[in-house]
């Protein structure tokens, strides 16, 4: 049995030269993509990669490819689970972030072709701070026993930080705002075969 490919990672600097040159996938949630991605990145979510798998193999049997998300950590992922599947990938150390925080420049698509959205990482910090503040009122005027509500989310908060995962994340993403319409998913995966 041969080891699966160790993931790469590149940095800003070693990216941006080769950009024309690498097949970029962005594996955040569609309204993140739309919020500003690499230019030619093509986007499919961490939870569609699987289902990409051949696309993808394809892509990276022509060419190096360069998988992206807001800070490094579902890339990784993703960079992981294609290892594990022997696809060659490299990860961009800090995501789109570090990209934007360099000053290089950001796509984003009309307005009229996708719904613009907040990133992950904003929507679980709403999330989580209105099921704490929730918790936390309603303990004070319906009952106490509410406010396990803010403490649950609270040990939730501390088992993502120590695990580097992030359920909340997880549930958020299945949202229809969060959620490629098939279509584009379809559309994203042919452009894929034909780079």
């Amino acid at each position: 049995m041969t080891t699966p490919p160790a993931p790469m990672s590149l940095a800003v600097e070693q990216a941006r030269p080769r950009l024309d040159e690498l097949i970029v996938i962005d594996v955040r949630t569609p309204g993140e993509y739309a919020s500003g991605h690499l230019p030619g990145a093509l986007n499919i979510p961490l939870d569609r990669v699987r289902q990409a798998l051949p696309e993808i193999r394809q892509a990276a049997a022509r060419g190096d490819v360069l998988v992206v998300c807001a800070s490094g950590a579902r890339s990784q992922k993703a960079c992981a689970l294609l290892a594990e599947q022997g696809v060659s990938t490299a990860t961009l150390i800090g995501g789109t972030g570090a990209w934007a925080a360099a000053g290089h420049e950001l796509n984003r698509p009309v307005a009229c072709e996708t719904r613009a959205s907040w990133s992950m990482e904003r929507q679980v910090r709403f999330t989580a701070g209105t099921l704490v503040l929730l918790g936390l009122v309603l303990g004070l005027l319906v009952h106490p026993a509410f406010q396990i509500l803010s403490a649950g989310v609270a040990g939730g908060l501390v088992f993502s930080a120590l695990t580097n995962t992030c359920g909340m994340a997880v549930l958020l993403a299945k949202l229809p705002h969060n959620r490629p319409r098939s279509a584009r998913l379809d559309a994203t995966l042919e452009a894929l075969r034909s780079r």
